[in-house]
């Protein structure tokens, strides 16, 4: 799975709403990223397994060309995925985290 931003679109936007022109690049990653969870989660729950990777630019003359993608459109990611082989490298109960508190702060909570 491929997943393409386009840019055509986010400068469409920047140029109807000026006060937030400077968040819709920020704004459209993080939707690209939602929508990689999502995929990713839904595949998962179908018993397969998922890598994302990030091989742009390396890729993106090749992909453009091969898969006539429009030169606005702007690679973010490409999802991987099929049926496990194998476990994790690193079972999940083997990995080192360091404590919520740590990694995660609240306020105005009690």
């Amino acid at each position: 799975i491929l997943f393409y931003e386009d840019t055509d679109v986010i400068r469409e936007f920047q140029a109807k709403f000026k006060t937030y022109e400077a968040k819709f690049p920020e704004w459209s990653d993080q939707t690209s990223g939602m929508h990689q969870f999502t995929i990713w989660t839904a595949l998962e729950a179908e018993g397969l397994g998922v890598n994302l990777q990030h091989y742009n630019p390396l890729i993106d003359v090749r992909f453009q060309t091969e898969f006539n993608v429009p030169p606005t459109w702007s690679m973010k990611a490409q999802m991987v995925f099929g049926t496990p082989t194998e476990g994790p490298a690193v079972p999940d109960d083997k990995k080192e985290f360091k404590p919520v508190e740590e990694r995660m702060k609240v306020y105005g909570a009690q």
